[in-house]
């Protein structure tokens, strides 16, 4: 069906358009409109400036081909009418100038979006335009129910395109595989920067759990042996997951000092101090994207169990004692990379035999407890029951639980947990 002519308010198809002409032309090429002639396709030309009349009646387009050429300003008017056509699942082919050849070769452009048939540099034929054009109204058609079956492009198009789709799906696929390979190595790169070995003793036994959301991971720990007497060890989150997160997650372990050395003699950060340091590094980087991390660490004293902490927006740490229920060790710290002139303090616990302690991401808060409506956090019953355990014990089942957790795609997140346990038998002092 020929319906070449303006679109007006008089005009608007009534019925199922197979074809929109957008153009700033005056005319389509007569190779073109003898094609949808051929195929029996309906088609109504209209100038690009008054696509605005169509928009109420896109129900009723089949697919659109844009054949164009103007100023930076078109060309972002254009954008806007792509964004639009494909939000209303419409397929859209793009032509730039006919090739030397003349009409009967056009380039059909690729864009960022997904409706582009070949390069810029390759001419493609009215066969090739047909099969793009047939595919979309075969999609659009089935989409909104109709029970039409789209004419089969001429056998050699058909080759064509059966052999270009291969190629772009082999290629897909070439880069799909070593995108998950460099994903895979990443983390095991990002595993490479955790502690290999834990510093466990007679006295005091460490465990871990590590699971990442996704290849890599927003979150990383570390338990650092800093001299005879002190041993200092945290756990670090940063918002969000996945390459970005992990990235900021290596800066931090070599941003984080826990202690400085002037000549042959040396200084232990306070908690307090390592936090502000931190959170002064984070911020001189001027991110973009707004980032930001949270952070609680702890400096235990192995000789006199002593256990001071200091938190920057992160979960308060967990203690278990023998024969009371686990109590959160609460102290006052704001986000990394926030403020840069935040003020961090801290807080002192004195450990004895028998005791446990928890540090963990936000990731595995669901296993361990939530708040209630009074604003007091509870503890999962679960979790309580579990506390009694050692702590390799303890991680082991809740390394087991999260992995077998049945949570919603968009609630995942990077879990850490970090344990220290004060064995029983250990003589304190």
């Amino acid at each position: 069906m020929e319906a070449e002519g303006l679109l007006n308010a008089v005009e608007l198809p009534m019925s199922l358009t197979d074809v929109l002409y957008l153009t700033d032309k005056d005319s389509i090429p007569v190779e073109i409109r003898r094609l949808f002639k051929q195929k029996n396709l309906s088609y109504i030309l209209l100038p690009v400036e008054r696509f605005g009349e169509a928009r109420k009646r896109l129900d009723l387009i089949g697919t659109v081909i844009i054949d164009t050429h103007g100023s930076v300003t078109s060309q972002q008017q254009l954008a806007r009418i792509i964004e639009l056509l494909e939000t209303e699942h419409i397929g859209v082919v793009l032509l730039t100038a006919p090739m030397e050849r003349g009409v009967r070769s056009f380039c059909l452009s690729p864009t960022k979006t997904s409706f582009c048939l070949s390069s810029p540099t390759s001419g493609a034929s009215t066969d090739e335009l047909w099969t793009q054009v047939s595919l979309n109204l075969a999609c659009r058609k089935g989409a909104s129910g109709a029970a039409v079956k789209p004419v089969l492009p001429q056998r050699p198009a058909r080759t064509i395109f059966r052999n270009r789709l291969a190629e772009q799906l082999s290629m897909t696929k070439a880069l799909a595989d070593n995108l998950t390979e460099q994903l895979r190595l990443a983390g095991l790169v990002q595993q490479d920067f955790l502690p290999a070995t834990l510093p466990n003793t007679d006295q005091m036994r460490w465990a871990t759990v590590f699971l990442p959301a996704e290849w890599v991971s927003g979150d990383i720990y570390d338990v650092a042996r800093i001299d005879e007497q002190h041993i200092a060890f945290y756990v670090a989150d940063v918002v969000g997951h996945g390459m970005p997160a992990a990235l900021l997650t290596i800066f931090l372990k070599q941003a984080l000092l826990m202690r400085e050395t002037v000549a042959t003699n040396y200084r232990v950060f306070s908690p307090a101090e390592v936090l502000k340091n931190l959170n002064l590094r984070l911020n001189a980087q001027k991110l973009s994207g707004y980032q930001f991390a949270t952070c609680c660490y702890c400096l235990l004293n192995i000789k006199t169990l002593q256990l001071t902490y200091a938190r920057a927006g992160h979960p308060y740490p967990i203690i278990i004692r023998l024969g009371e229920r686990p109590r959160q060790l609460q102290v006052r710290g704001s986000l990394l990379g926030i403020f840069e002139q935040a003020d961090y303090g801290q807080e002192t616990v004195q450990l004895q035999p028998g005791d446990k302690l928890l540090l963990y991401s936000d990731g595995a808060e669901p296993f361990i407890g939530s708040f209630n409506d009074q604003g007091r956090f509870d503890f999962c019953q679960d979790f309580c029951n579990a506390t009694d355990s050692p702590v390799v014990e303890l991680m082991d089942s809740f390394n087991e639980l999260m992995k077998n957790r049945q949570i919603e795609p968009s609630d995942i997140d990077d879990i850490t947990m970090l344990g220290l346990e004060i064995l029983p038998d250990m003589a304190g002092g």
